[in-house]
């Protein structure tokens, strides 16, 4: 029931960011399996898989395309696989920077820049022997 990592594209207060997390938590955990992975949420919707026991999620602007955003969850979790090697949620807490790094080769400011994931792969490769 914890935050592991958020990437914010908007500008909020701290104690805001934190009520809509905790909001956003209450909403998704609610849900049954059977419905669908999108959820109204003020005037956004929500995105969201899971994936083992870790919940992957987007807030969208209401008229964005839902299924794009969820190819776009596969594709990170995708990435996050081949980058660590079979991927659990250790990786992601002891490895935040690197998850950070995953994320900003594919989103930057809001945006999808990248979905190859033969190149992002080899641009975090680069990134790290240079270390």
């Amino acid at each position: 029931g914890k935050t592991r990592f958020s990437r914010w594209y908007v500008n909020f207060s701290e104690s805001e960011r934190q009520r809509l997390q905790l909001d956003i938590h209450r909403l998704v955990i609610a849900r049954d399996s059977r419905f669908t992975n999108f959820i109204e949420f003020l005037n956004y919707k929500i995105v969201y898989k899971r994936f083992a026991g870790l919940y992957f999620l987007v807030c969208i602007d209401y008229n964005d395309n839902e299924l794009s955003h969820l190819e776009l969850i596969q594709l990170l979790v995708e990435i996050l696989d081949q980058y660590f090697g079979n991927v659990c949620e250790l990786d992601l807490i002891y490895n935040f920077h690197k998850v950070f790094g995953v994320i900003d080769e594919v989103i930057i400011g809001g945006e999808v820049v990248e979905t190859s994931k033969a190149v992002i792969l080899n641009t975090l490769r680069k990134n790290e022997a240079q270390e």
